[in-house]
């Protein structure tokens, strides 16, 4: 919107860069350009602003399919006025002299334009085309025909347009329809879904077997195993019995064959040792023979001195004292006395042992 200021009865008007103003004073073009900056009379002056800026239109209409099914094109043209004269001679751009605005709406009305004869083209593809290749196909197909048709209508032409690009951002049915075409999709992903729920469950399954034979092949191994070491204990015990039988039989032997060589021994040592004590005591009674009777009687007596008690202390009281002498006194008399008789004695046990 242009913007205008008074002063002293007459009018400045200062357009956008975007904005071509076409002025005419008393029917006479006084000013035509883009961005334009003057002063005018507005009793006598006639304004138009075109815009010639790229403008967005956006589009959104139902059309019907093949099959009678509808569908929603929603969609974006991009226009922009090429031939701001020509446009202006055609749509109303008029300006009130006093605030800048448009008298009408020209810009709807360009819209309008715009917007049927794009559906008239688009109406006329998705006629003739089923629902399913609309919607496979349909957004391509549509914006081709669409902009095919907008640059060959000659009504854009003679009133300036250009457009510039179309863009269709979607085609979509009717919300029950869509559902029930999504169905089928659906259900396929839910099979394959299944699919691979059931694969994972069945490599699950052979996985737990296999881990499961492998335990048993494990505890068979292990049993194996076992009844191989209980053998091998059987047999290693078998055997130490059998060696240790026989290391007791060796030393039992060894402990006989040391006994009876120790009682040969033994019994050789007695032999030598009676031997040797009878050879002792025949040369003893040899020797004893031919000793004097006296030489036998001082013999027996230091034998039997050497077994008489040893007397360690001897208590003589008086009165065994006096007992003493007088049976010493009176064995001295008999011995004086009877001198004789043992000397004769003693040559007559001379004669009788000889």
């Amino acid at each position: 919107m242009a913007d205008i200021t008074k002063r002293f009865g007459l009018r400045h008007l200062r357009a956008l860069p975007t904005a071509h103003i076409r002025h005419v004073r008393r029917g006479h073009l006084a000013h035509d350009g883009t961005g334009l900056a003057f002063w005018f009379r507005p009793l006598s002056a006639a304004l138009s602003e075109v815009p010639v800026d790229d403008r967005e239109l956006a589009m959104l209409f139902h059309a019907r399919t093949a099959d009678f099914q509808d569908v929603t094109v929603q969609g974006t043209l991009t226009y922009r006025i090429t031939d701001p004269a020509t446009a202006a001679a055609r749509v109303d751009f008029g300006i009130d002299p006093d605030t800048g605005s448009w008298r009408s709406a020209p810009l709807d009305q360009l819209a309008t334009l715009l917007t049927e004869t794009a559906q008239q083209h688009a109406l006329g593809l998705l006629a003739r085309t089923p629902l399913a290749a609309a919607l496979a196909d349909g957004v391509t197909a549509v914006r081709e025909r669409m902009a095919a048709g907008l640059a060959a209508e000659p009504r854009l032409a003679e009133t300036g347009l250009a457009v510039i690009a179309v863009r269709v951002v979607a085609l979509r049915p009717e919300p029950e329809v869509e559902r029930a075409l999504r169905t089928p999709a659906r259900e396929l992903v839910q099979q394959e879904a299944d699919r691979a729920t059931f694969e994972r469950r069945a490599v699950a399954v052979e996985h737990e077997r296999g881990i499961a034979e492998n335990e048993l092949a494990n505890r068979i191994e292990l049993a194996r195993r076992q009844e191989q070491l209980i053998t091998q204990q059987g047999a290693n015990s078998r055997l130490q019995a059998e060696e240790e039988a026989v290391a007791d039989r060796i030393r039992t032997d060894a402990e006989a064959q040391r006994r009876t060589r120790l009682a040969g021994s033994e019994a050789d040592a007695a032999r030598a040792l009676g031997e040797a004590r009878a050879a002792a005591e025949a040369a003893w009674l040899a020797a004893h023979q031919q000793a004097d009777p006296a030489v036998l009687r001082a013999l027996a007596l230091m034998r039997l001195a050497e077994h008489l008690p040893r007397i360690d202390n001897l208590t003589l009281t008086p009165d065994v004292l006096t007992g003493l002498l007088a049976k010493l006194g009176a064995a001295t008399g008999a011995g004086a006395g009877s001198g004789a008789g043992v000397g004769a004695g003693s040559t007559t046990g001379e004669g009788v042992g000889r």
